[in-house]
């Protein structure tokens, strides 16, 4: 009886090990919040935001768009053009506008603001996708309002 249950539980555990190696496995990591990335398939700091996403658990997908479709889209979702960056995401009904951390993304989702979502304008070295954290220049995330105002959301002091 005893080697009954050893070898039951053996099996499960050796089961939930394999399914977390394998690529059903690396689904179920991605099975966080959904968010659709609109950005230019040439650039290498959207990919790299997407990869910080991706390994934070949300389910990534992508398209490819630039320059006067990509910014009417942006316009077109009620980001004003001041707080512009190079890519565009979609994520439970809000906008995340360029280099946003994943912790300021996951507080908006917490805290369910009626907002059209959250900005980093430019490319500020150092947020996530932009080179080391430890050298970052100084950088704020801004919460864009439904009337097209907006307020400092979180701070980034520079490294």
């Amino acid at each position: 009886m005893i080697q009954d249950s050893f070898s039951r539980r053996t099996l499960l555990i050796g089961g939930a090990a394999l399914l977390a190696a394998s690529p059903l496995g690396a689904l179920a990591q991605g099975a966080g919040p959904a968010i659709h990335v609109m950005k230019d398939p040439n650039c290498g700091c959207c990919s790299a935001w997407i990869e910080i996403l991706e390994n934070d658990g949300f389910a990534v997908t992508t398209e490819p768009s630039a320059g006067a479709v990509l910014m009417r889209y942006k316009l077109d979702s009620g980001i004003p053009q001041e707080m512009a960056s190079c890519h565009t995401a979609r994520v439970e009904g809000y906008m995340i506008e360029g280099h946003v951390p994943v912790a300021d993304i996951r507080r908006l989702l917490d805290e369910r603001p009626d907002v059209v979502g959250l900005a980093v304008p430019g490319m500020p070295y150092g947020s996530p996708g932009m080179g080391p954290e430890n050298e970052r220049e100084a950088y704020d995330v801004f919460l864009i309002r439904r009337n097209g105002s907006t307020d400092v959301f979180s701070h980034y002091a520079a490294a």
